[in-house]
């Protein structure tokens, strides 16, 4: 069973060319981790200010390392945040599988 977290983030006017390349690197550090099954950047086709982060963790303590790590103190909270004008994070677990 993984973890998994989505982030929604919307840049401020015209700062989404400047915090792209960020998380891309963000994304590239952060699949490295040994508790990251995956870490997808998107950007809205009608929205370019729109991005959205899907996050895969073998666990939700592999994500709060993953919140510990000097890359997304540095990259997310030190250089992305202060220029989004908002940012929503969902934190999901499956749901048991139902057979029929």
């Amino acid at each position: 069973m993984s973890y998994v977290v989505v982030a929604r983030y919307r840049t401020k006017e015209g700062e989404e060319n400047t915090v792209l390349p960020l998380l891309d690197a963000m994304a590239a550090a952060s699949r490295q981790e040994p508790g990251n099954l995956g870490y997808r950047v998107h950007q809205g086709t009608e929205d370019p200010r729109a991005i959205v982060l899907y996050e895969e963790y073998v666990s939700e303590a592999a994500f709060t390392a993953h919140c510990a790590t000097s890359h997304f103190e540095e990259i997310v909270l030190g250089k992305v945040v202060p220029l989004l004008e908002s940012r929503d994070v969902l934190r999901c677990a499956p749901r048991p599988q139902v057979r029929a």
